[in-house]
């Protein structure tokens, strides 16, 4: 195609596209409008909540609509009355389905039981394989002291009640105390268990288990004291498919990594490229791809699917295959693969859109991109319409919607701007002009293709990741061709090796040199730390905004185009200003904000000073497993903070320092501070193997001075006394480093977990010590608190960072009526915000009251 060629039939498709658009899309690809009424009914009907019968009567109306309509003459008017009914036909049948979906059989387990944990035996079947979880990237699970837990999900039969065994449904997750090995599933099983209701998250940013089980209908837990308290009631053999997938699995996995040992850094990554089994992969290696926003590529999608069918059609074709035959090939293929790979939501997306293609060989019929993604939607959303709120749902349909879209419009920008339209004249030229040529081609489509993907996907991912990745189109051309060597050298050598033993196990080796490559790539992109802006948490309203231009780019139509083209780069620069406004009111504070993050039996503690100073005290749970990876990470993300300071340890209890290596993986820590005992021998060893993981790191541990900081505000250590650093009287508790914050004539002061000896001490020390806000000593233990203490601090504000057990102790029962006390376990994160007037505001993220005091 020459130049004028091109531009000729870009200015016919426009043209045809703004005149004709809507007829275009009811003539080829009609599904557009279902999938858009399925989903408007299903978010409606999420935010409304109206009863059935009502949107069943609506949708009656909608169908009769369309019947009569349909039964007039086809003419253009009448055509798009016929499209608006049926669109309003599945608006209602998505806000039915939802109904239906969400709808508990009266004898649902769920009914069973109140907010308060309830003893149990049950009766059921096991839905999925007992699934151990080892916390492998927690640097401290091997300090636990108890041993790696059990989980798998349970259908429910029968539940014993005092008239006996009742009839139930239902699904529920049991988690086993214990690593449980002689269970699969399909087996019968009677549990003497505890059943209660996920708790919601606690903290901001923090992954919520229970909303996210909650759209699968599974709202109980089941938790098992020990293996003992499971009878095996029934031994079920697997049905001939179970064997089968079962079978397909164990050779596949054994087919592509046995050339491998479970610690190579690459035995993970090909497992998740090739199978999209991402539980191997190393915490460092994810972190990096998750930086670099190339976390696509490990995800099993439609690009790897579509080299596996690429490759299957090869072979379909060497063996002489016609294009019929090659696409029933193809789909043998498929179901295969699918029978391996975990049936998530990109994947399955991918499956129709595969399929619909192969059919379209098998009927003699050209299948529609757009048509084909719709109906992968509607299909996905009847299965289950909670799939919309998903970030993996939308996250596949919007990058793919995106690819559809843009791709062209963008490749199209890059060969005029850059002149580039030479590539495709077809003077003749030598070998190795064609070579460089079509090498151009090949960069600029790749990289259109991943601007595309980053347009479509990009609001999805600050909405629910809080990043902006703008560099990953260029990323994505750098190590695509690696991944696609993998993906293809990787599919093609599980081929042969049931063909060629010898032949498969040579391109094992090649996949594994490639994979060690591409790690290598990723990682040195992600050391260069461009890749990534984190924004933190924005409100819906600038998502909205964002698709907004989409819309509009896409749709907007003015005779002159300068008029659009202004309009465009307007909501362009609006949307920038509102984005860099957020970013810098995250970094640059004007008032002081503390907050005690929820992290059970164990203290988190941020403070963001005025200006753009971080400072962590602790990070540790003595209740809850690695939570710098599931809680305070999250939290950095959500509030957009990048670096910390200072970090401060305050003591060498593990529930004080178990979360910190997870911290110093995913941020910037520019000090860490510590006390003096914090370098002596402990007898639980934990302090030393953070000494020593941190050295290993490249980190410094400083003895605190005085005073950590200073300016507008002032923390100053004013315990442990230099004259009981050293002494053998002080325990490791009572070594614990007390921290005084000053701020606009307020005082918080942070306690740790001093004892009654510490806290006599301070009294004698400044017996004038008054503080507005306290983090009360220990968690709150009554047995170590001085009776005093708190009395003569006066208070404005108590917190206890602690554990449900710690709060539901009646020894605590004083302080639970009062409107100035504060609890983790209730309430969730505590949030102090000190503004320049020493006006208090105290936020609650669980129940999001808040208390304001001058």
């Amino acid at each position: 195609m020459d130049d004028i060629q091109r531009k000729l039939r870009l200015i016919d498709s426009q043209l045809v596209g703004r005149s004709n658009l809507y007829k275009q899309i009811i003539s080829t690809c009609p599904l557009v409008l279902a999938a858009a009424g399925l989903i408007t009914g299903i978010a409606l009907q999420n935010v409304t909540v109206l009863s059935i019968w009502w949107w069943s009567a609506l949708l009656v109306v909608f169908a009769s609509a369309t019947f009569i309509l349909f039964t007039i003459h086809n003419k253009g008017s009448v055509q798009k009355l016929i499209a608006y009914t049926a669109l309003g036909c599945f608006l209602c049948l998505g806000a039915i389905r939802l109904i239906n979906y969400s709808q508990p059989a009266t004898n649902d387990v769920r009914n069973s039981i109140a907010d308060q944990q309830t003893l149990a035996t049950i009766r059921g079947c096991i839905l999925t394989g007992p699934s151990i979880n080892k916390n492998d990237k927690w640097q401290f699970a091997k300090f636990k002291y108890t041993d790696p837990t059990t989980s798998f999900y349970l259908k429910v039969n029968e539940i014993e009640s005092t008239k006996g065994w009742v009839q139930t449904s239902g699904v529920i997750r049991v988690y086993v105390n214990e690593p449980v090995l002689d269970l699969k599933a399909g087996d019968n099983i009677q549990m003497y268990c505890r059943l209660n209701r996920f708790k919601k998250a606690g903290n901001p940013g923090q992954f919520d288990v229970a909303n996210y089980l909650a759209k699968r209908n599974i709202f109980v837990a089941a938790s098992v004291k020990s293996r003992d308290a499971i009878d095996l009631l029934e031994h079920s053999r697997p049905g001939i498919f179970t064997r089968v997938r079962y079978k397909l699995k164990q050779i596949t996995v054994q087919t592509l990594t046995h050339n491998l040992s479970p610690d190579d850094q690459s035995y993970g990554l090909l497992e998740a490229l090739l199978l999209g089994y991402r539980g191997n992969i190393k915490n460092d290696i994810y972190i990096a791809f998750k930086k670099t926003g190339l976390l696509h590529f490990i995800s099993l999608s439609g690009m790897h699917m579509g080299i596996l069918m690429a490759i299957v059609w090869w072979i379909g074709r060497m063996a002489g295959l016609l294009k019929r035959g090659r696409a029933v090939l193809c789909l043998v293929a498929l179901g295969v693969f699918l029978l391996i790979v975990p049936p998530r939501a990109p994947v399955l997306r991918a499956a129709v859109i595969c399929s619909m293609f192969c059919l379209s060989f098998l009927f003699r019929r050209k299948s529609n991109p757009f048509n084909t993604l719709a109906l992968a939607a509607v299909i996905l959303l009847l299965i289950r319409p909670t799939n919309l709120f998903e970030a993996g749902w939308q996250l596949s349909f919007a990058s793919v919607l995106g690819i559809l879209v843009f791709t062209g419009k963008i490749a199209n920008f890059v060969y005029d701007k850059a002149h580039l339209w030479f590539l495709f004249e077809k003077n003749q030229r030598t070998n190795l002009q064609t070579i460089f040529k079509n090498l151009i081609r090949f960069v600029v489509n790749l990289f259109s293709v991943g601007m595309a993907a980053w347009l479509g996907s990009a609001g999805v991912l600050l909405y629910h990741f809080y990043t902006i990745n703008p560099l990953t189109c260029i990323w994505t051309v750098i190590a695509f061709p690696l991944v696609a060597l993998i993906l293809g050298f990787g599919f093609l050598q599980m081929i042969l090796t049931f063909l060629l033993p010898s032949a498969g196990w040579a391109l094992g080796v090649v996949v594994n040199l490639l994979a060690d490559f591409l790690i290598a790539v990723v990682r040195f992109i992600a050391g260069l730390d461009v890749s990534e802006i984190l924004i933190g948490n924005v409100p819906t309203a600038l998502i909205i905004f964002y698709y907004g231009i989409i819309f509009f780019v896409i749709f907007g139509y003015f005779k002159q185009f300068a008029v659009k083209k202004i309009i465009v780069i307007v909501m362009v620069l609006l949307l920038g200003i509102w984005l860099g406004s957020l970013k810098y009111q995250r970094t640059y504070n004007n008032n002081l904000i503390l907050t005690c993050l929820d992290v059970g039996h164990g203290q988190a503690i941020l403070t963001e000073l005025p200006g753009n100073e971080n400072i962590l005290f602790d990070v540790g749970s003595l209740s809850k497993s690695d939570i710098g990876n599931k809680v305070v990470t999250g939290f950095l993300d959500y509030k957009g903070i990048t670096k910390i300071d200072k970090l401060i340890i305050s003591h060498n209890d593990v529930d004080h320092i178990n979360g910190i290596p997870e911290i110093v993986e995913h941020r910037k820590i520019s000090r860490i501070y510590t006390n003096i005992a914090f370098s002596e021998k402990d007898k639980w060893k934990t302090a030393e193997f953070l000494r020593d993981w941190l050295n290993e790191k490249g980190f410094e541990i400083n003895p605190v001075g005085e005073e950590i900081s200073t300016g507008d505000a002032k923390i100053k250590v004013i315990w442990p006394n230099e004259s009981y650093t050293n002494t053998e009287q002080l325990s490791d508790n009572n070594k614990s480093l007390v921290c005084l914050i000053e701020f606009s004539g307020k005082r918080i002061l942070l306690c740790s977990d001093i004892e009654k000896f510490a806290q006599r001490q301070l009294m004698q020390l400044y017996p004038d010590l008054k503080a507005d806000i306290v983090v009360v000593p220990h968690h709150g233990s009554v047995r170590t608190l001085d009776a005093d203490f708190l009395k003569n601090l006066e208070a404005d504000v108590l917190i206890f960072s602690c554990g449900r057990r710690q709060y539901e102790k009646q020894t605590l029962s004083r302080y639970k009526n009062s409107n100035k006390v504060f609890f983790t376990a209730k309430d969730g994160a505590i949030t102090i915000s000190i503004d320049k007037n020493g006006r208090i505001k105290t936020d609650t993220f669980t129940k999001k009251t808040a208390l304001t005091v001058r």
